[in-house]
């Protein structure tokens, strides 16, 4: 702990500080509470995601006969080119959010391959973006808990740390100053006395 100055002025600094910590505490501590809220919403959202990808992909289960067989035809059918995100503001935080991807798709030979080509191409393109979506909650949660962590640092500084700290100071800084005055008061008394001492 720094070494303090026994003194009027250091006391009112230290009840200003002491008064600025307890105005910022409950804001820190609610914002924490909604960046928890928050991750867990985000998680909730990537569970859901997670759960639509298998559906579509339990969906694809009666032609994986037809991927195996057609495994050249399939092939490079559908990259992803980009994907288009925005952004939102948690607690301060600037995250990205998921709008859409961009899709190549290889030109199809509609005489030269089979039906089913079409569905497969859709299905592969939904698969991507809901893999890509996923991956934008990842990067949003990692994004949230960062934040969460530094504002769990701040509120444990000021709870275990600034608020006791300035608790103390000015309890040192009160017993101090309540000794001088009771020394000066003695001191003033035993003057008194001596002077009526000496006049008398």
């Amino acid at each position: 702990m720094a070494r303090i100055k026994l003194t009027k002025t250091e006391l009112k600094a230290q009840t200003d500080a002491l008064k600025r910590f307890q105005r910022f505490l409950p804001m820190l501590q609610l914002k924490k509470q909604q960046l928890q809220a928050e991750i867990a919403g985000i998680s909730a959202k990537a569970d859901a995601v997670t759960e639509r990808e298998r559906a579509v992909r339990a969906g694809l289960d009666r032609w994986v006969g037809l991927f195996a067989t057609n495994e050249d035809v399939v092939a490079g059918l559908v990259k992803v080119k980009g994907v288009r995100t925005g952004t939102a503001n948690i607690a301060g935080v600037t995250i990205p959010t998921f709008e859409s991807i961009d899709v190549e798709t290889k030109e199809i030979d509609a005489w030269a391959t089979p039906a089913w080509i079409d569905d497969a191409v859709a299905v592969a393109k939904d698969v991507m973006s809901l893999q890509c979506e996923r991956a934008i909650y990842v990067e949003q949660r990692r994004l949230v808990s960062a934040e969460l962590h530094q504002t769990s640092q701040r509120v444990n500084l000021f709870e275990k740390v600034k608020i006791p700290e300035c608790k103390e100071n000015i309890r040192s800084i009160q017993i101090y100053l309540g000794d001088m005055d009771t020394s000066a008061v003695a001191r003033s008394k035993i003057a008194k006395s001596k002077l009526q001492e000496i006049v008398a």
